[in-house]
C-alpha cells in the first residue's frame, strides 16, 4: 500500500507543477545519471600504450637520422674537394654572382656598349652517371668526353633598354653549341606570337659560324666553360653541404 501511496502522490504532484518544472526536473535526473556514469571507474586504455610507444620510435628514427646527418657531413668536410671559390683564370672579364642556397650563378660584363648576362645552370650529375652508364653499355671507351658535364648558359646580350639577343647553349669543356636564339623585342606583347626565326641548325653553316665567333669575342668560349666545369663542380659540392647542415639543424630544433 505504501509503493501505491507514493506513487499516487508523485503522479499528483507532476500533474500540478508546469511543463517547465517538469523538464527542470528532468535535467536534474539526467545531471545525477551523468556525474554517477563519469565517477564510475572506466579500464585502462590501449590508446595511451600506443602513444608511448609511437613516441619512442619516432624519437629512435629522428637519433639514427641525425647520425648519419652527422657522418655525411664529416665525409663532405674531410674531401678535400670542396673549394669555397675556385680559381678565376687571369684576364677573367666576367663579374660572378654566386648566392648560396641557389642553383644557378650569374656572369655579368658590360663589352663595347653592351650588357652581356649570362646564367649558368648547375649540371644535373644524375643525369650526366645515367648517360656515362649509356655510354659504357655501348662500348664507348673516349673517358674525356665521359668525363664532361653538360652546363646549360642562357647569355643575353643587350643595347640599352631596346631589342636583345638571348642564346640558349650547352657547353661541355672542350666547346659551346648553341640550342637555340631568339631576339627579344620589349615592344612585343606576351600575348602576342613572335616569330622567333628558324631553328639555329637550319641557318646557313656559314651564319652559323658568325654567330659562334660572334660570341667568341664577347667572352663566351671554350675558356668560360672550362673554368665553369671545375667552379659548378664544386659549387655542386658546396650546396650539398649546405644542405645537409640545414637538415641536421631542423631535425635537431
Amino acid at each position: 500500500m505504501s509503493a501505491l501511496l507514493r506513487k499516487a502522490l508523485r503522479s499528483s504532484f507532476l500533474s500540478s507543477v508546469s511543463p517547465r518544472q517538469r523538464h527542470f526536473c528532468s535535467l536534474i535526473n539526467s545531471s545525477t545519471l551523468i556525474t554517477k556514469t563519469l565517477q564510475t571507474p572506466s579500464k585502462p586504455s590501449l590508446f595511451l600504450s600506443f602513444r608511448f610507444a609511437s613516441s619512442a620510435k619516432s624519437v629512435k628514427a629522428e637519433d639514427r637520422l641525425k647520425r648519419i646527418l652527422e657522418a655525411e657531413i664529416i665525409h663532405e668536410e674531410e674531401s678535400g674537394v670542396l673549394d669555397e671559390k675556385s680559381d678565376t683564370p687571369k684576364g677573367f672579364p666576367f663579374e660572378i654572382i654566386d648566392n648560396p642556397g641557389e642553383q644557378t650563378i650569374t656572369l655579368k660584363r658590360d663589352f663595347e656598349g653592351e650588357s652581356i648576362q649570362v646564367e649558368v645552370h648547375k649540371p644535373d650529375l644524375a643525369e650526366e652517371e645515367e648517360e656515362e652508364d649509356d655510354d659504357n653499355e655501348s662500348g664507348d671507351d673516349d673517358e674525356e668526353s665521359s668525363s664532361q658535364l653538360n652546363i646549360s648558359l642562357i647569355v643575353k646580350i643587350a643595347k640599352g633598354e631596346g631589342t636583345s639577343l638571348e642564346f640558349c647553349c650547352t657547353a661541355c669543356s672542350t666547346h659551346i653549341t648553341v640550342d637555340s636564339m631568339q631576339m627579344k623585342r620589349p615592344e612585343v606583347s606576351p600575348d602576342q606570337i613572335a616569330y622567333e626565326g628558324p631553328d639555329f641548325s637550319d641557318l646557313d653553316e656559314q651564319l652559323q659560324k658568325a654567330f659562334y665567333k660572334y660570341l667568341d669575342v664577347r667572352g663566351i668560349n671554350s675558356s668560360l666553360t672550362d673554368f665553369l666545369q671545375d667552379y659548378m663542380m664544386n659549387k655542386d659540392g658546396r650546396e650539398y653541404l649546405g644542405w645537409l647542415k640545414n637538415m641536421k639543424k631542423f631535425i635537431e630544433t
